[in-house]
């Protein structure tokens, strides 16, 4: 660990936190269907594209009825992503000749892209035609990306109305997200990806000879374009194989940092979103306080745990720490830090391999994602999940103190409560459920690289990543198999939807309810001891729910790495 280290982490902490407050006030006015600087420019659009879809702005939703809207929005999705896959071989824009996706994989590829978590059971150069890229994947980047932001601003209206029955509407919403934030960022965005040296292409791959002689193909095609939303969007889902490892899908330091940051700017701005719908900032600023807490104790503990390196490479005198699967132009610091940001933030993009972590670098972004993606999370999916274990901490507060719990003015009782325990329940049963079938049938532990408890942990961060709606993997394990192809999209489908559908059941329940105001009696949800309150809440429900799984997993081998034995 270096003092240079640091200064690039709290830099990057700096950055997000200045970011915060004016994409907040942005978005505030965009949802709030205000007057912004693109206006002129996008309203026109946004009004056309209302007419043709029949959608009336000033009719708003139901919270039955959004929901409703949203589903079969992705059932659409599903459907298209799918057939494109299954014809891409007879399809335009496929100059290498693809042929067509196998049935399982298009299956599970499309479930994965319509709930925003891009795991890849594929190589994306050897396997999708630019068509399926383009008009497949990168499309439902932006539109699973719109979808939960969205729904973080119905749960933010739900906190923010008084005595209503209605939460916005579906349609408007994921409209104005798609066209007034992540069309404009992302146009910018790729223009400078493109300065930094990435492909932007519909040409064939490249055939080049070496210096030895031998002839070599090299992938290109309309990378930067997908790289933009999948960061900004937190998908995470890679044009090349290796991901942001690749040198086009990364091709410098300064990208790097960018990335980086984009992965961060909307979940983070979003808490301020929410201070603002609710007439007080600091609450935003105290729930980006709960964020930065866990994540500034993850990069802690993964940078020291790969600075430090293994026992093993210490006996060796190898003492510059652990740079196994990591890309020397990023070093340690960078892959750390990569690592946490993009599990604390749910996007699953990776420039290092994970599987070669130490145990305890590893079992960081295990956790991340084991938490239910809160931790900035995926764009609004991180804000309404943290939003729920506040609802949890409010209430174990209220029970403290022996007073009905309210927050930002809302009572908080037994319905929002059950709600609340309904969607973070429901992600350790795909956990813990599905790794445990996996370890113990014969065909899925032949996908395991690595035995013992490496291997285990290779099975539990495969479906927590799937189910946490994630996608970065341990790469040891071999994905692409009839049993994991089914069993991840199933994770995937019920970590994404089994979440949202109790979390618009309570922005139903929060509306309809009038606003009280705060009392002496009321307990200060802005400060230290709330945040401390909410830290404590996701980390015993956390090691309550967990341990026993890190226990055999990362825990164990790094007890093991201690005595020079490795997995």
């Amino acid at each position: 660990m270096t003092a240079i280290g640091w200064i690039q982490i709290f830099l990057f902490c700096a950055i997000i936190v200045a970011l915060v407050k004016p994409l907040g006030w942005y978005m505030t006015r965009v949802f709030n269907g205000e007057r912004t600087f693109l206006s002129p420019i996008l309203r026109p659009v946004e009004a056309g594209l209302y007419w043709i879809g029949g959608v009336d702005e000033r009719r708003e939703q139901h919270w039955l009825t959004y929901t409703v809207a949203m589903l079969f929005f992705h059932v659409g999705g599903f459907l298209i992503l799918y057939t494109l896959m299954r014809l891409q071989a007879v399809l335009p824009f496929n100059p290498q000749e693809q042929s067509a996706v196998a049935p399982d994989l298009s299956f599970n590829t499309a479930i994965s892209f319509i709930t925003n978590t891009n795991w890849q059971n594929y190589g994306g150069e050897s396997t999708m035609s630019y068509l399926v890229q383009m008009l497949g994947l990168t499309h439902q980047n932006f539109l699973s990306a719109a979808t939960g932001i969205s729904l973080a601003v119905a749960l933010i209206r739900g906190f923010s109305r008084s005595s209503m029955r209605t939460i916005g509407n579906f349609w408007i919403d994921v409209t104005r997200t798609t066209l007034y934030v992540l069309l404009p960022i992302c146009v910018v965005y790729t223009l400078f990806l493109v300065w930094q040296g990435m492909p932007q292409t519909l040409g064939a791959y490249v055939d080049a000879t070496t210096l030895e002689g031998a002839k070599q193909t090299i992938a290109v095609g309309p990378v930067a374009s997908q790289v933009a939303i999948k960061m900004l969007g937190t998908n995470g889902g890679g044009f090349f194989n290796a991901n942001a490892a690749h040198p086009f899908e990364n091709p410098t330091a300064l990208s790097n940092f960018v990335q980086m940051l984009s992965i961060f700017l909307i979940g983070a701005a979003l808490t301020n979103v929410f201070g603002r719908m609710v007439g007080n900032q600091r609450q935003g600023w105290a729930i980006l306080g709960v964020m930065g807490v866990l994540f500034i104790a993850g990069i802690a503990v993964t940078y020291w745990a790969e600075a430090n390196g293994t026992t093993a490479l210490s006996s060796l005198g190898l003492t510059g720490g652990n740079m196994e699967g990591k890309e020397i132009r990023f070093g340690i610091v960078a892959s750390s830090l990569f690592a946490v940001v993009t599990t604390a933030a749910s996007c699953g993009a990776v420039n290092a391999m994970h599987d070669s972590f130490t145990a305890l670098g590893g079992m960081i972004p295990l956790i991340n994602m084991q938490l239910g993606e809160i931790i900035i999370g995926g764009v609004g999916a991180g804000l309404y999940g943290m939003l729920l274990f506040v609802v949890l901490a409010i209430f174990v507060a209220g029970l403290m103190v022996g007073r009905t719990p309210e927050y930002v003015g809302k009572k908080i009782e037994a319905r929002e409560v059950k709600m609340a325990m309904l969607a973070i329940l429901v992600l350790p049963l795909m956990y813990l459920g599905w790794t445990a079938v996996a370890v113990v049938l014969p065909s899925a532990v032949a996908s395991m690289a690595n035995a013992g408890p490496h291997g285990f942990t290779e099975v539990l961060y495969a479906f927590t990543s799937a189910t946490g709606n994630n996608g970065s993997a341990f790469a040891g394990l071999t994905g692409n198999t009839f049993f994991y192809n089914l069993t991840l999209a199933t994770s995937m489908f019920v970590g994404r939807f089994f979440m949202i559908v109790p979390a618009m059941v309570l922005a139903g329940s929060l509306a309809g309810k009038k606003l009280h105001p705060a009392s002496a009696g009321t307990f200060p949800t802005t400060g230290g001891l709330f945040v401390g309150l909410v830290v404590g809440v996701i980390l015993i429900i956390g090691g309550l729910t967990f341990f026993p799984a890190l226990a055999l997993g990362p825990i164990v081998e790094h007890l093991a790495m201690t005595a020079n034995t490795l997995f």
